[in-house]
């Protein structure tokens, strides 16, 4: 499941209870080349968060090798033979939130 505050920041949160090692593989991270790890967070849960600019995004998680799609996210798209998960962040999330920061 995914959440994108209004900073710009997504979290990408995954349940494998049994995984040994999970990564987040994004067409921002060029899929498994520069896949990023996630971390454990407690009862099964994985975590990473990241600041992303505005836009759209396909991303996957691997776990022990084994590709999810997270169906929770914005949407799917179906790719290649497999369904890739779909992420919306808003066009100037990370900008409003600088400016906020300034003004204060």
């Amino acid at each position: 499941m995914t959440s994108v505050k209004t900073n710009g920041e997504v979290e990408f949160r995954f349940f494998r209870a049994e995984a040994e090692q999970v990564f987040l593989a994004a067409d921002f991270t060029q899929w498994l080349e520069q896949a990023i790890p996630m971390q454990p967070e407690g009862n099964g849960w994985w975590v990473t968060r990241l600041n992303l600019e505005g836009g759209d995004y396909r991303f996957r998680y691997v776990a022990d090798g084994e590709w999810f799609t997270d169906f929770a996210s914005h949407g799917v798209e179906f790719k290649k033979k497999e369904w890739n998960s779909v992420l919306v962040v808003p066009e100037g999330a990370s900008q409003r939130h600088e400016r906020m920061a300034v003004a204060a």
